[in-house]
């Protein structure tokens, strides 16, 4: 059975003392959310915040925390970077990789995105693997391409026991603070297409272990009705995520 997973990428957001509050407001309701082995919350807090949330964390059953990025390398001169090892360290669990605004504003290619990866799988950290269109692209009804192209480039270079280890989260773009919204039913699809490439790479028993998240405004009104649908594993939640009322009706939407 493929896990569950709901996960807050909280951005560049909170102050620490914010940061704090919102964990502590979350975890407040760990009794309510009914976590288990195949339904686990992830915390992607900014950076100078990771290890004490990660403290907070420690005795709190089926909650994980994770780093929104890492660097490419795995030590060195390169002044303001973070590898891979050093959040393993603290004992970060995931990394999300290839996000769509690390694509956008910082320029990051397909093949440093796999760079990220293997630094990621090297340190036994779980990557979140971020695709997905933009609006042109979705416009143009090239989207299964463009996606099948950030597939091939960044995760079927794995082999099969590297290929297990990662979660993959589809972000279609144009439904990203755009007012415009992806459907389940047009969420579904890419997920079920995103399903179908790996079982043509890796076999159906790989594909069918493997969690796909959804990453576009998923939010309190509309989590349900996506988690309701076949290929959907749970949600790599925004603006949500900073709110624990609203993550945590996200969470409840989950069934294990």
């Amino acid at each position: 059975m493929r896990k569950k997973i709901i996960a807050g990428n909280w951005k560049m957001n909170t102050t620490y003392e914010e940061a704090i509050a919102l964990v502590n407001d979350i975890t407040i309701q760990e009794n309510q959310l009914h976590l288990s082995e195949n339904k686990i919350v992830v915390i992607a807090p900014p950076f100078p915040y990771l290890a004490h949330c990660s403290t907070l964390l420690k005795d709190k059953a089926h909650f994980y925390i994770a780093a929104q990025n890492c660097s490419e390398h795995s030590k060195g001169a390169y002044t303001g970077e973070v590898s891979a090892a050093m959040l393993a360290s603290i004992q970060a669990n995931y990394i999300i990789v290839g996000h769509s605004e690390r694509r956008t504003y910082f320029q990051e290619t397909d093949a440093v995105i796999l760079q990220k990866i293997k630094q990621a799988l090297q340190q036994n950290m779980t990557p979140i693997f971020c695709c997905g269109e933009p609006l042109h692209i979705r416009e143009n009804n090239t989207h299964f391409e463009f996606i099948q192209a950030q597939l091939q480039n960044c995760i079927f270079h794995l082999s099969d026991d590297e290929i297990k280890k990662i979660v993959i989260a589809y972000e279609p773009i144009w439904a990203i603070g755009t007012g415009k919204t992806a459907t389940p039913q047009q969420a579904q699809e890419v997920h079920c297409y995103i399903r179908n490439e790996i079982k043509n790479n890796f076999g159906a028993a790989i594909s069918a272990s493997i969690s796909i998240l959804y990453g576009g405004s998923v939010n309190a009104t509309n989590a349900a009705e996506l988690f309701d649908t076949n290929d959907i594993d749970g949600g790599l939640v925004g603006g949500a995520s900073l709110n624990a009322t609203d993550f945590t009706t996200i969470i409840k939407a989950m069934q294990a």
